[in-house]
């Protein structure tokens, strides 16, 4: 680790095959807690390559616990975080909108590290019990449109860096990887990145796989569509701007969409929006970023699967779909 660390230091870059064995050996407890921060400190401070993000993914990928939901059509929905913006929940309930329109979702979650509310968090006070048992999760997404990957239970490797992220309390490199690591190994992915360098990165690691996707980084700073500005969103088809008027809707001011201070009122949020007592701008934003992910599986376009994510909000489908998976946490 001394060797990488100074190579690091140095704003040298280390191979794909460097990148993986650090993340093997951190999981076998090779090195010092002192050494992993160290390690996730000098990430903070320089630009990661393709090289190294590929190396740390297909690491984690190997180490991961799979669970094989290839029955199903699923696309996971997911930011990276790290963005700063502190907004509610989005992702999770544009996930949940998704699953009432009826498009399979495996999301991968997990608690806040660098925000104060992660979908894990919201989720477990709302009462959902994490699985990773397959047969539960097939069961779910068969019934409730969805399933719930919480990552500390399918990535077991990564018990040793939890803490240490934790105390942190910053983005590090992990917030990179989250997205890319789903255990069900979706053939449909739309992933919220926190800078344009990222979503260069991302795009080029995509393009070399078999993944349908949709890569957007706001242009305001958001990992996710925020509507208070225009996004950058690159597929396997085409690189493009996203204009909120495009969906007919005006641009929104950053405080209409901020989230609870607590992970009650957090939820309160949530429940909120699927009771059909969000704001205008609370569900636009949501039916905005559901609509792309209904978009990207349906090859529809973006305005149809906007039109399908409302229906799915005011019809109280995407509520349906969440009291389902409730049942199963039970």
């Amino acid at each position: 680790m001394k060797n990488i660390l100074n190579r690091l230091i140095n704003q040298e870059k280390i191979s794909k095959k460097e990148a993986k064995n650090v993340l093997v050996n951190i999981s076998e407890g090779k090195y010092n807690n002192s050494q992993i921060a160290s390690f996730l400190t000098v990430y903070m401070m320089r630009t990661i390559s393709v090289e190294e993000l590929d190396g740390f993914r297909e690491a984690l990928l190997d180490l991961c616990l799979p669970v094989d939901l290839s029955d199903f059509n699923t696309i996971d929905l997911c930011g990276t975080g790290g963005d700063g913006k502190d907004t509610f929940n989005i992702s999770t309930l544009s996930s949940f909108v998704t699953a009432g329109a009826g498009v399979k979702v495996s999301k991968h979650g997990n608690y806040g590290v660098s925000s104060s509310c992660g979908s894990s968090n919201v989720l477990e006070f709302l009462g959902v019990k994490f699985t990773n048992d397959e047969d539960l999760l097939k069961k779910s997404i068969d019934q409730a449109g969805i399933c719930i990957l919480h990552a500390p239970l399918f990535h077991p490797a990564m018990k040793n860096v939890a803490p240490i992220r934790r105390e942190l309390g910053v983005k590090t490199f992990f917030n990179m990887l989250g997205p890319m690591v789903n255990p069900s190994f979706p053939k449909n992915q739309m992933v919220g990145v926190f800078s344009l360098e990222l979503g260069r990165i991302y795009n080029y690691i995509y393009e070399n796989t078999d993944k349908n996707y949709a890569i957007l980084y706001d242009l305001a700073g958001y990992d996710e569509i925020s509507l208070t500005g225009n996004t950058k969103i690159a597929t396997n088809k085409e690189d493009k701007v996203f204009y909120p008027a495009d969906l007919g809707l005006q641009k929104l001011k950053p405080e209409l969409i901020k989230g609870g201070l607590t992970v009650k009122d957090s939820a309160g949020i949530f429940m909120n929006i699927l009771n059909g007592k969000g704001t205008e701008a609370q569900n636009n934003v949501v039916c905005a970023n559901a609509g792309l992910a209904i978009a990207t599986v349906n090859g529809i376009s973006h305005q149809e699967g906007f039109a399908l994510a409302q229906q799915s909000l005011k019809d109280k489908k995407a509520l349906k779909a969440l009291k389902k998976l409730l049942e199963f946490s039970k």
